[in-house]
């Protein structure tokens, strides 16, 4: 029969395994000096960005990265560290891990992985910087509704210009 304790860092093992499966992005934190409150908080604004936040032993933590292939990811597990799982956007998370660690100098974000490319700590601060998803949308549309509406507006001139012609032309006849 297997240990009480060992069976729990076993649970968690997989669990870390299957949330890192099922997520687009993982970050590293170091939470040394964050109170329980203050992770609280964290642990919301995470969850209005669809991520999660999980606490595990560190040798635990590691095994698992080990096993879901991230070894490069391992280094960056040292002291009291928390795995930040994002279900959807990266992105999105990344600014909650940043803007946090602005307000909250005790938490250090350490690494990370976006669709398998290992991010370091630059990388997801460079990340955080960027327009969100619905910005960036809005300005793919707009740039490609620019050369439309150019277009449209030559075409209009062309045929208000034909127009104006044809008017001409009936009142020169005309008189």
């Amino acid at each position: 029969m297997k240990k009480l304790g060992l069976i729990f860092k076993e649970s968690s093992e997989n669990l870390i395994k299957n949330r890192f499966s099922s997520s687009v992005a993982i970050f590293i934190v170091r939470y040394s000096g964050v109170s329980g409150l203050e992770l609280n908080n964290l642990r919301l604004s995470l969850k209005a960005a669809k991520a999660s936040f999980f606490v595990a032993k560190n040798s635990v933590a590691r095994r698992a990265l080990e096993g879901v292939g991230m070894s490069s990811l391992l280094e960056a597990i040292e002291g009291p560290s928390g795995l930040v799982f994002a279900k959807e956007d990266g992105l999105s998370v990344s600014k909650v891990l940043c803007d946090f660690s602005k307000t909250h100098e005790q938490l250090k974000i350490e690494a990370g992985s976006l669709k398998d490319k290992i991010l370091k700590k630059e990388d997801i601060e460079r990340l955080a910087k960027l327009p969100s998803m619905e910005v960036l949308r809005a300005q793919v549309v707009v740039a490609l509704n620019s050369p439309l509406q150019q277009l449209a507006m030559v075409l209009n001139g062309v045929l208000r210009k034909f127009v104006y012609c044809l008017e001409q032309v009936k009142n020169k006849k005309l008189n």
